[in-house]
């Protein structure tokens, strides 16, 4: 039976961590380790479980599953809610925010600082254009994945970011111990540390990505189903890790930077002023190098997941080219809007998908106990379903809550839902749910017993 190499294990988690690592991943806890000065352990804390935990079991539960892919996994629910999820997550992960999220970023933190007097609405338009040129062109390749990112765009990434981040351990510009932390970090560090880590969305990522992995795996000849689960989750570890030391580092300097600049509007604006600080017009050059091939690493691998799913969802459909092409062309669109009008509907989105996904992970995970009966799935996706949308309208922006009149409505909710106005009022939901799907699962099997 075909087993992975240690060599190949690294390269195919060297291809996850290169799809999951975008610039989102350094901007967030950047301006986290800003904000929380001597809490940010207790934030990293909070950051590390949803950004990189969650992210590993969601691999974790597609290669235990042992299905072909988000589509049949939350086809356990129902077929209708598989289509509806399995769309809302990649349309989400894809084109709607986190690839054109990519150009932005990529724009906003690296060239538009070395740009500085250009026509910015210009000079995004074409920067975008070729940014998702080179997208398409790796993406158009998608068998070759693991090379252009395990082996090529990661190694390059890693490089130009270690070279930022020995130099700022080396020199601190101050102690995280004396800097007193800000906002909601100061009474609540923990629980927004977990926020912060919904920014990155590599929960839903993990969901999506998975079946890259999986296909990457067989196709270095793994065939046997049960060696297959086992090397991916194998490989989702090895990448975590990874993940893991990166936040804590870059959050590491982003406390320390707080010694001499006071907290940034945003942790691009951070990174560009350690960046300056330690290495002075080269830094800018060293942050957009940095910047740019972490988002075009991550771009290439949501193309590539979105393209390869709709092509699966939509068999008698157009081809995998038509849909990779299809994808670059909208998030180029997209990107355009502004990095502003991305994020501010970005998040609302993410408060009602991301409970669903943590609930899905889960029960897919724990699914033996109770054989993935489809009571349980329901009756809990069910209640979490209907708390997350609560979520969602919690976050829309203040002027869309003023123009439909939900804030009388939602100040209510919250004060009868416990863990709303933290951001997590989706978790007593669910736990009902999956009680009374419980308490069903075992009348049925009960019943059954009894019967002659």
């Amino acid at each position: 039976m075909k087993k992975l190499s240690l060599k190949e294990t690294l390269f195919v988690a060297s291809m996850l961590f290169g799809m999951f690592f975008g610039a989102g991943n350094l901007i967030f806890p950047a301006s986290m380790g800003q904000l929380s000065g001597s809490h940010m352990w207790t934030a990293s804390i909070g950051f590390l479980i949803t950004g990189v935990g969650l992210p590993l079991l969601g691999v974790a539960a597609l290669g235990v599953s042992r299905k072909e892919g988000l589509l049949e996994l939350s086809g356990g629910v129902g077929r209708r809610y598989g289509l509806f999820f399995t769309l809302a997550l990649y349309l989400t992960i894809g084109p709607f925010f986190a690839i054109p999220r990519c150009a932005t970023v990529s724009y906003t933190v690296g060239i538009q600082r070395i740009l500085p007097e250009a026509d910015q609405t210009l000079v995004l338009a074409v920067f975008s254009l070729v940014f998702f040129a080179a997208v398409l062109f790796f993406s158009l390749r998608p068998g070759q994945i693991l090379t252009w990112i395990g082996k090529i765009l990661n190694p390059l990434f890693l490089c130009l970011l270690g070279i930022l981040v020995i130099r700022a351990l080396i020199s601190p510009m101050g102690n995280p111990l004396d800097i007193a932390p800000a906002g909601a970090y100061e009474g609540a560090a923990f629980s927004t540390g977990l926020l912060e880590g919904y920014n990155t969305m590599d929960a839903l990522a993990g969901l999506a990505f998975g079946i890259i992995v999986v296909n990457a795996i067989r196709n270095l000849g793994v065939k046997e189903p049960g060696e297959v689960a086992k090397q991916t989750v194998r490989a989702g570890i090895f990448s975590s890790l990874l993940m893991a030391l990166i936040y804590v580092l870059v959050t590491l300097i982003g406390a320390q930077s707080r010694g001499i600049f006071e907290a940034s509007s945003n942790g691009g604006e951070a990174l560009a002023q350690i960046a300056e600080h330690y290495f002075g017009r080269a830094g800018a050059l060293i942050l957009a190098g940095t910047v740019t091939v972490a988002c075009l690493k991550t771009a290439v691998g949501l193309i590539t997941s979105c393209g390869e799913t709709f092509v699966r969802i939509f068999p008698k459909g157009p081809s995998y080219g038509f849909w990779a092409a299809a994808f670059c062309v909208l998030s180029f669109l997209i990107a355009n809007l502004g990095l502003d009008a991305i994020i501010a509907y970005s998040m609302p989105v993410l408060m009602f998908l991301y409970p669903l996904a943590i609930v899905l992970i889960l029960l897919t995970l724990c699914g033996k106990f109770f054989r993935q009966d489809r009571t349980v799935l329901r009756w809990t996706i069910g209640f979490t379903s209907a708390a997350a949308v609560l979520d969602l309208l919690r976050t829309l922006p203040e002027g869309t809550r003023n123009f439909f009149h939900l804030n009388g409505f939602l100040n209510r909710v919250s004060e009868m839902l416990p863990l709303m106005k933290q951001g997590f009022g989706w978790v007593c939901p669910a736990l009902a749910g999956l009680a009374a799907g419980l308490l069903l699962y075992g009348r049925k099997k009960h019943s059954l017993s009894e019967r002659p």
